[in-house]
Protein backbone atom coordinates (compact mmCIF):
# COMPACT_ATOMS: atom_id res chain seq x y z
CA UNK A 1 0.00 0.00 0.00
CA UNK A 2 2.85 2.42 0.82
CA UNK A 3 5.08 1.47 -2.13
CA UNK A 4 3.51 4.08 -4.39
CA UNK A 5 2.59 6.54 -1.62
CA UNK A 6 3.88 10.06 -2.39
CA UNK A 7 4.58 11.44 1.06
CA UNK A 8 5.25 14.96 -0.25
CA UNK A 9 1.92 15.21 -2.08
CA UNK A 10 -0.30 17.70 -0.19
CA UNK A 11 -3.01 15.97 1.79
CA UNK A 12 -5.32 18.93 1.16
CA UNK A 13 -5.53 21.28 -1.82
CA UNK A 14 -2.93 23.98 -1.16
CA UNK A 15 -4.44 26.15 -3.88
CA UNK A 16 -7.37 27.02 -1.61
CA UNK A 17 -7.49 28.76 1.75
CA UNK A 18 -9.57 25.91 3.23
CA UNK A 19 -6.96 23.34 2.18
CA UNK A 20 -4.08 25.38 3.56
CA UNK A 21 -6.00 25.98 6.79
CA UNK A 22 -6.47 22.24 7.33
CA UNK A 23 -2.76 21.70 6.69
CA UNK A 24 -1.67 24.35 9.17
CA UNK A 25 -4.22 23.27 11.76
CA UNK A 26 -2.29 20.00 11.74
CA UNK A 27 1.31 21.28 11.72
CA UNK A 28 0.78 24.18 14.18
CA UNK A 29 -0.94 21.98 16.76
CA UNK A 30 0.69 23.04 20.08
CA UNK A 31 0.84 19.39 21.19
CA UNK A 32 3.49 18.76 18.52
CA UNK A 33 5.87 21.06 20.40
CA UNK A 34 5.95 18.41 23.14
CA UNK A 35 7.28 15.71 20.82
CA UNK A 36 10.72 14.57 22.06
CA UNK A 37 13.77 14.86 19.82
CA UNK A 38 14.01 11.09 19.37
CA UNK A 39 10.45 10.92 18.04
CA UNK A 40 11.12 13.80 15.63
CA UNK A 41 14.25 12.07 14.31
CA UNK A 42 12.31 8.84 13.80
CA UNK A 43 9.67 10.78 11.87
CA UNK A 44 12.38 12.36 9.72
CA UNK A 45 13.96 8.96 9.01
CA UNK A 46 10.56 7.54 8.03
CA UNK A 47 9.83 10.47 5.70
CA UNK A 48 13.23 10.18 4.03
CA UNK A 49 12.84 6.42 3.67
CA UNK A 50 9.43 6.88 2.08
CA UNK A 51 10.88 9.44 -0.35
CA UNK A 52 13.50 6.88 -1.34
CA UNK A 53 10.85 4.20 -1.81
CA UNK A 54 12.12 2.28 1.22
CA UNK A 55 9.26 2.72 3.69
CA UNK A 56 9.33 -0.07 6.30
CA UNK A 57 7.05 -2.98 5.51
CA UNK A 58 3.75 -2.74 7.30
CA UNK A 59 3.79 1.06 7.56
CA UNK A 60 0.27 2.39 7.18
CA UNK A 61 -0.63 5.60 5.41
CA UNK A 62 -1.82 7.00 8.74
CA UNK A 63 1.62 6.37 10.25
CA UNK A 64 3.35 7.97 7.28
CA UNK A 65 1.05 10.98 7.34
CA UNK A 66 1.60 11.52 11.05
CA UNK A 67 5.36 11.26 10.51
CA UNK A 68 5.09 13.87 7.76
CA UNK A 69 3.05 16.15 10.03
CA UNK A 70 5.73 15.86 12.72
CA UNK A 71 8.41 16.47 10.11
CA UNK A 72 6.67 19.57 8.70
CA UNK A 73 6.19 20.97 12.20
CA UNK A 74 9.82 20.64 13.27
CA UNK A 75 12.13 20.60 10.23
CA UNK A 76 12.91 23.46 7.89
CA UNK A 77 11.43 22.98 4.38
CA UNK A 78 14.60 24.28 2.68
CA UNK A 79 17.45 22.81 4.69
CA UNK A 80 15.76 19.82 6.33
CA UNK A 81 17.41 20.79 9.63
CA UNK A 82 15.53 20.52 12.89
CA UNK A 83 14.34 23.98 13.94
CA UNK A 84 14.77 25.28 17.46
CA UNK A 85 11.67 24.86 19.61
CA UNK A 86 11.03 28.60 20.07
CA UNK A 87 10.92 29.20 16.34
CA UNK A 88 8.46 26.46 15.41
CA UNK A 89 4.91 27.43 14.49
CA UNK A 90 3.67 24.69 16.85
CA UNK A 91 5.15 26.79 19.70
CA UNK A 92 3.41 30.00 18.61
CA UNK A 93 0.27 29.42 20.68
CA UNK A 94 1.89 28.77 24.11
CA UNK A 95 4.55 31.46 23.66
CA UNK A 96 2.26 33.93 21.90
CA UNK A 97 -0.52 33.67 24.47
CA UNK A 98 1.90 34.38 27.33
CA UNK A 99 3.60 37.31 25.62
CA UNK A 100 0.45 38.87 24.18
CA UNK A 101 -1.44 38.49 27.44
CA UNK A 102 1.36 40.21 29.34
CA UNK A 103 1.64 43.04 26.80
CA UNK A 104 -2.10 43.65 27.04
CA UNK A 105 -2.12 43.49 30.83
CA UNK A 106 0.97 45.57 31.58
CA UNK A 107 0.52 48.56 29.29
CA UNK A 108 0.03 51.41 31.76
CA UNK A 109 3.62 52.23 32.79
CA UNK A 110 6.61 52.93 30.56
CA UNK A 111 8.95 50.41 32.28
CA UNK A 112 6.39 47.63 31.85
CA UNK A 113 5.84 48.57 28.21
CA UNK A 114 9.58 48.60 27.54
CA UNK A 115 10.18 45.24 29.22
CA UNK A 116 7.38 43.29 27.53
CA UNK A 117 8.02 44.79 24.09
CA UNK A 118 11.68 43.86 24.43
CA UNK A 119 10.80 40.28 25.41
CA UNK A 120 8.31 40.01 22.55
CA UNK A 121 10.72 41.33 19.93
CA UNK A 122 13.45 39.02 21.19
CA UNK A 123 11.08 36.10 20.69
CA UNK A 124 10.01 37.41 17.26
CA UNK A 125 13.63 37.68 16.16
CA UNK A 126 14.11 33.98 16.92
CA UNK A 127 10.91 33.07 15.04
CA UNK A 128 11.79 35.20 12.01
CA UNK A 129 15.32 33.81 11.79
CA UNK A 130 14.09 30.25 12.16
CA UNK A 131 11.44 30.59 9.44
CA UNK A 132 13.49 32.49 6.89
CA UNK A 133 14.25 31.10 3.44
CA UNK A 134 17.24 29.01 4.55
CA UNK A 135 18.91 29.17 1.14
CA UNK A 136 19.95 32.76 1.96
CA UNK A 137 22.69 33.03 4.58
CA UNK A 138 22.71 35.87 7.12
CA UNK A 139 25.70 36.94 9.20
CA UNK A 140 25.70 37.41 12.99
CA UNK A 141 26.22 41.16 12.45
CA UNK A 142 23.13 41.38 10.23
CA UNK A 143 21.13 39.43 12.81
CA UNK A 144 22.23 41.87 15.51
CA UNK A 145 21.35 44.93 13.39
CA UNK A 146 17.93 43.45 12.59
CA UNK A 147 17.27 42.69 16.25
CA UNK A 148 18.31 46.13 17.50
CA UNK A 149 16.38 47.93 14.75
CA UNK A 150 13.16 45.98 15.26
CA UNK A 151 13.34 46.22 19.05
CA UNK A 152 14.04 49.95 18.83
CA UNK A 153 11.08 50.44 16.49
CA UNK A 154 8.74 48.55 18.83
CA UNK A 155 9.95 50.44 21.90
CA UNK A 156 9.78 53.84 20.21
CA UNK A 157 6.27 53.16 18.93
CA UNK A 158 5.02 51.74 22.23
CA UNK A 159 6.57 54.38 24.50
CA UNK A 160 5.65 57.25 22.16
CA UNK A 161 2.03 56.16 21.85
CA UNK A 162 1.86 55.33 25.55
CA UNK A 163 2.79 58.91 26.42
CA UNK A 164 0.59 60.33 23.66
CA UNK A 165 -2.50 58.44 24.82
CA UNK A 166 -2.31 59.47 28.48
CA UNK A 167 -5.28 61.78 27.89
CA UNK A 168 -7.03 59.49 25.43
CA UNK A 169 -9.89 57.11 26.34
CA UNK A 170 -8.63 54.01 28.22
CA UNK A 171 -9.47 51.71 25.31
CA UNK A 172 -7.12 53.60 22.98
CA UNK A 173 -4.24 53.04 25.39
CA UNK A 174 -5.00 49.31 25.42
CA UNK A 175 -4.43 49.20 21.64
CA UNK A 176 -0.89 50.62 21.92
CA UNK A 177 0.73 47.16 22.19
CA UNK A 178 -0.82 46.10 18.87
CA UNK A 179 0.43 49.25 17.14
CA UNK A 180 3.93 48.54 18.44
CA UNK A 181 3.80 44.87 17.37
CA UNK A 182 2.54 45.77 13.88
CA UNK A 183 5.21 48.46 13.41
CA UNK A 184 7.96 46.11 14.62
CA UNK A 185 6.84 43.32 12.29
CA UNK A 186 7.19 45.70 9.36
CA UNK A 187 10.84 46.17 10.35
CA UNK A 188 11.87 42.92 12.05
CA UNK A 189 10.95 40.51 9.27
CA UNK A 190 12.52 42.42 6.32
CA UNK A 191 15.64 43.17 8.37
CA UNK A 192 16.08 39.57 9.52
CA UNK A 193 15.66 38.42 5.93
CA UNK A 194 17.60 41.24 4.29
CA UNK A 195 19.95 38.90 2.44
CA UNK A 196 16.99 37.59 0.47
CA UNK A 197 16.14 41.12 -0.66
CA UNK A 198 19.77 41.95 -1.47
CA UNK A 199 20.77 38.74 -3.26
CA UNK A 200 17.40 37.27 -4.20
CA UNK A 201 16.03 33.80 -3.44
CA UNK A 202 16.10 30.68 -5.56
CA UNK A 203 13.13 30.30 -7.88
CA UNK A 204 12.18 27.09 -9.67
CA UNK A 205 9.81 25.86 -12.32
CA UNK A 206 6.78 23.74 -11.52
CA UNK A 207 8.98 20.61 -11.34
CA UNK A 208 11.41 22.21 -8.84
CA UNK A 209 14.18 22.76 -11.40
CA UNK A 210 16.22 25.81 -10.37
CA UNK A 211 15.94 28.81 -12.69
CA UNK A 212 17.92 31.50 -10.88
CA UNK A 213 17.61 34.00 -8.03
CA UNK A 214 15.06 36.78 -7.81
CA UNK A 215 14.90 39.82 -5.53
CA UNK A 216 11.32 40.52 -6.57
CA UNK A 217 10.27 37.05 -5.47
CA UNK A 218 11.94 37.69 -2.11
CA UNK A 219 10.11 40.99 -1.71
CA UNK A 220 6.76 39.36 -2.48
CA UNK A 221 7.34 36.50 -0.05
CA UNK A 222 8.49 38.78 2.77
CA UNK A 223 5.55 41.16 2.25
CA UNK A 224 3.13 38.25 2.54
CA UNK A 225 4.80 37.05 5.74
CA UNK A 226 4.51 40.55 7.26
CA UNK A 227 0.78 40.64 6.46
CA UNK A 228 0.33 37.13 7.91
CA UNK A 229 2.12 37.95 11.17
CA UNK A 230 0.12 41.15 11.72
CA UNK A 231 -3.10 39.27 10.92
CA UNK A 232 -2.08 36.58 13.41
CA UNK A 233 -1.88 39.11 16.23
CA UNK A 234 -4.73 41.44 15.24
CA UNK A 235 -7.91 39.74 16.53
CA UNK A 236 -6.55 39.03 19.99
CA UNK A 237 -4.86 42.40 20.41
CA UNK A 238 -7.80 44.42 19.04
CA UNK A 239 -10.86 42.51 20.26
CA UNK A 240 -9.55 41.37 23.66
CA UNK A 241 -8.98 44.95 24.94
CA UNK A 242 -12.63 45.72 24.13
CA UNK A 243 -13.74 42.63 26.06
CA UNK A 244 -11.53 43.43 29.05
CA UNK A 245 -12.55 47.09 29.07
CA UNK A 246 -16.17 46.01 29.51
CA UNK A 247 -15.52 43.11 31.89
CA UNK A 248 -13.47 45.23 34.28
CA UNK A 249 -16.52 47.40 34.98
CA UNK A 250 -18.31 44.50 36.69
CA UNK A 251 -17.97 44.30 40.49
CA UNK A 252 -16.78 40.66 40.46
CA UNK A 253 -13.91 41.59 38.13
CA UNK A 254 -12.83 44.36 40.47
CA UNK A 255 -12.53 41.79 43.26
CA UNK A 256 -10.18 39.52 41.26
CA UNK A 257 -7.70 42.01 39.82
CA UNK A 258 -4.85 39.56 40.35
CA UNK A 259 -6.51 37.18 37.89
CA UNK A 260 -6.84 39.73 35.08
CA UNK A 261 -3.41 38.80 33.72
CA UNK A 262 -3.97 35.01 33.68
CA UNK A 263 -7.43 35.59 32.19
CA UNK A 264 -5.98 37.62 29.32
CA UNK A 265 -3.32 34.98 28.72
CA UNK A 266 -5.99 32.27 28.45
CA UNK A 267 -8.19 34.37 26.16
CA UNK A 268 -5.19 35.15 23.95
CA UNK A 269 -4.59 31.41 23.69
CA UNK A 270 -8.15 30.95 22.46
CA UNK A 271 -7.64 33.52 19.72
CA UNK A 272 -4.25 32.15 18.70
CA UNK A 273 -5.41 28.53 18.47
CA UNK A 274 -7.31 29.57 15.37
CA UNK A 275 -5.37 32.62 14.21
CA UNK A 276 -1.93 30.96 13.98
CA UNK A 277 -3.05 28.41 11.35
CA UNK A 278 -5.43 30.90 9.71
CA UNK A 279 -2.71 33.54 9.29
CA UNK A 280 -0.20 30.96 8.01
CA UNK A 281 -2.83 29.83 5.49
CA UNK A 282 -3.51 33.29 4.04
CA UNK A 283 -0.98 32.73 1.26
CA UNK A 284 0.44 29.54 -0.29
CA UNK A 285 3.67 28.35 1.31
CA UNK A 286 4.97 27.58 -2.17
CA UNK A 287 4.54 31.05 -3.59
CA UNK A 288 4.42 31.84 -7.31
CA UNK A 289 5.35 34.83 -9.44
CA UNK A 290 4.53 35.43 -13.09
CA UNK A 291 7.48 35.38 -15.47
CA UNK A 292 6.52 38.87 -16.65
CA UNK A 293 7.01 40.22 -13.10
CA UNK A 294 10.60 39.00 -12.71
CA UNK A 295 13.71 41.11 -13.15
CA UNK A 296 14.40 41.68 -16.87
CA UNK A 297 17.77 39.88 -16.79
CA UNK A 298 16.37 36.80 -15.06
CA UNK A 299 13.34 36.76 -17.33
CA UNK A 300 15.57 36.95 -20.39
CA UNK A 301 17.74 34.10 -19.08
CA UNK A 302 14.72 31.86 -18.49
CA UNK A 303 13.24 32.60 -21.91
CA UNK A 304 16.59 31.92 -23.58
CA UNK A 305 16.86 28.49 -21.94
CA UNK A 306 13.23 27.39 -21.85
CA UNK A 307 11.37 29.45 -24.40
CA UNK A 308 7.72 29.92 -23.50
CA UNK A 309 7.51 26.72 -21.42
CA UNK A 310 7.85 28.60 -18.12
CA UNK A 311 5.09 31.08 -17.34
CA UNK A 312 5.41 31.11 -13.54
CA UNK A 313 8.28 30.60 -11.11
CA UNK A 314 7.92 29.15 -7.61
CA UNK A 315 9.70 29.68 -4.28
CA UNK A 316 9.35 29.11 -0.55
CA UNK A 317 8.10 32.35 1.01
CA UNK A 318 8.89 31.33 4.60
CA UNK A 319 6.46 31.72 7.51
Amino acid sequence: MTATFDIDAPRWDQGTFAGRLRHFLAVTDPRLALAPAAELERAKALVEACRAGLAPAGSSREQLRYAKTLYDSAFHPDSGERMNLLGRMSFQVPAGMALTGCMLQFYRTVPAVVFWQWVNQSFNAVVNYTNRNAASAISPRQIAVAYVTATGTALATAVGLNLYTKRAPPLVARWVPFAAVAAANCVNIPMMRQQEIINGITVTDEDNNELGRSRRAAAKGIAQVVVSRITMAAPGMIILPIIMERLEKFPFMKRIRLLHGPLQVLLCGGFLLFMVPAACALFPQRCSLALADLEPELRASIVAKHGDQVQYVYFNKGL
